[in-house]
């Protein structure tokens, strides 16, 4: 027995010397590598200087745009209508007929008054002829002074009844022209809710008129932002698209904040020659507040993480250029560039390239955006 244990131990001690040896040489080569990792070359890196620019601070509202020349159309007179004589989007001049209300009443009544007012004139005719009768008597002795002045007495009050008739008459038939609802302005003719048939009174809106042109811009700014409102602000209209409609600046602001909305109405007038946009039409109004100068960052060297965003910059630490991730609040765009609000100050230099390959700490070596060339830092 003891013979063959001396036999065992014989012949697994070159082994295990094997074994060792493997081991050693294995954890030399891992050191090895360990090493060269640590002292990997810098990558090269395009880097562009944070410029500090010039930007606008705009807010934007819900804008409503309206015709400086507009007129709602309300009947004068309440009545039913018997004609309709335009459409909606006819092209009319000054005393256009729109419309036709049932005269017949009126007409009936205008008749009335002529008929009262011949009647008086009659009245008058005698009255004159009895007051020169009478003063004829009277320079003869024939009546008394009492008797001339009744005669005087009797032609005034006749000529003023005549008088009153006469202007009820005038009256009536000017009433009897609103039968005929017109157009008070040249332009285009709105829509027309009402029908044949229909009875109108005078809160009765007919249909509009819109002389075309110029608009202006009704823009509602909230009370607390109202105080910064005043004449000359510049404000830029947009469409659904982003596209600009026009370029122009705040015209009116009213003193009065509204109970309901707390708004502040502000105005600004819309040149609108090509009729680029239309009554009614809702536009985004950008109002320019006044300018500041910040850094901003192209968009294409920013990274969302979580909901946040965050930059690559590259820092010189002493030991070298080293990668440092960047927590930025952004802004608006202007242009291709954000604009920066926090964690990022004008002259920083922003790594532009190969971001999704960078890591926090990582060195490198910049080469300067220079517009469209490419110059190594020195």
């Amino acid at each position: 027995m003891g013979t063959v244990a001396l036999r065992l131990r014989t012949q697994t001690a070159p082994l295990l010397f094997v074994l060792a040896a493997t081991a050693a040489v294995y954890g030399c080569q891992k050191s090895s590598a360990g090493g060269a990792g640590a002292d990997a070359p810098a990558i090269a890196v395009q880097v562009r200087v944070a410029p500090s620019v010039k930007i606008p601070d705009t807010t934007e509202y819900l804008s409503i745009l309206k015709s400086r020349h507009s007129a709602a159309i309300n009947p004068q007179v309440e009545g039913q209508i018997t004609k309709i004589l335009a459409k909606s989007g006819d092209h009319v001049t000054v005393g256009t007929s729109l419309l036709q209300i049932d005269p017949l009443k009126q007409e009936a009544s205008v008749s009335s008054q002529e008929a009262s007012r011949a009647a008086q004139e009659a009245n008058l005719r005698y009255a004159k002829i009895s007051l020169e009768r009478a003063q004829k008597l009277f320079a003869a002795g024939v009546i008394s002074k009492q008797d001339l002045d009744n005669a005087q007495t009797a032609y005034d009050a006749a000529e003023a009844q005549l008088r009153a008739l006469e202007e009820q008459v005038r009256q009536q038939k000017v009433e009897l022209h609103y039968y005929s609802v017109s157009s008070p302005m040249d332009g285009i003719v709105g829509d027309i809710p009402v029908h044949v048939g229909d009875r109108v009174t005078v809160a009765t809106l007919l249909t509009t008129i819109d002389e075309p042109g110029a608009l202006e811009a009704y823009i509602y700014v909230p009370a607390e932002r109202a105080r910064n409102l005043k004449l000359g602000l510049p404000v830029r209209l947009l469409d659904s698209a982003g596209s600009t409609v026009s370029e122009t600046h705040i015209t009116f602001v009213s003193p009065q904040v509204d109970t309901e909305t707390q708004t502040v109405l502000a105005k600004a007038t819309v040149e609108n020659p090509t009729s680029k946009v239309r009554i009614a039409q809702q536009v985004r109004a950008q109002v320019t507040w006044g300018i500041h100068e910040g850094p901003v960052i192209p968009v294409l060297a920013v990274q969302r993480i979580n909901g946040q965003f965050f930059a690559f910059v590259a820092t010189n630490e002493g030991k070298g250029t080293v990668v440092r991730q960047r927590l930025v609040k952004l802004g608006d765009t202007v242009g291709n560039d954000f604009v920066v609000l926090g964690g990022l100050k004008a002259g920083e230099h922003l790594i532009v390239s190969g971001t999704q390959f960078l890591q926090d700490g990582m060195p490198v070596t910049e080469q300067i955006q220079n517009d469209s060339k490419n110059t190594p830092a020195k």
